[in-house]
């Protein structure tokens, strides 16, 4: 089986014919490239920079695919998994204070949840406020 990889066309090629791979399939392209690294003649180096890949990187996925399958090899999401600034008891502390003062900024607020601990900004007392819909009330005219 041979492993073709012109621009971004990816083929498996053998003796009975060929099977195109979708350009969004990063699964199979990733482990297209651990089959070339791996079972090819191309070499680790020279798979992981005609795939668009760090040396480092390949050895991670290679450790990824050898403990987890090629379900590990999916791309994962990037950047924090919780909300560990806006915590369930800081998001307490912001509406018991707000319903405690109705005329408290998120300034203020923000301010009293440092002084306890939570390190919190305005923009996310904002937020909250803005969730829970705690905003202040206008006078129609």
């Amino acid at each position: 089986m041979d492993i073709f990889l012109l621009n971004d066309d990816l083929r498996f090629r053998g003796p009975g014919g060929s099977l195109a791979v979708r350009p969004d399939d990063e699964i199979s392209r990733r482990l297209a490239m651990l089959l070339a690294g791996e079972c090819g003649d191309l070499g680790v180096a020279e798979a992981a920079r005609r795939f668009g890949f760090s040396r480092q990187r390949y050895h991670q996925l290679r450790s990824l695919f050898l403990e987890h399958g090629a379900g590990a090899l999916a791309p994962q999401t990037r950047g924090p998994k919780t909300d560990y600034r806006r915590t369930d008891e800081a998001i307490r502390l912001v509406i018991r204070l707000r319903f405690l003062d109705p005329q408290a900024s998120a300034e203020v607020i923000a301010q009293k949840l440092r002084q306890l601990g939570h390190p919190i900004s305005v923009r996310s007392v904002e937020r909250i406020i803005a969730d829970y819909g705690l905003q202040k009330k206008t006078l129609r005219t």
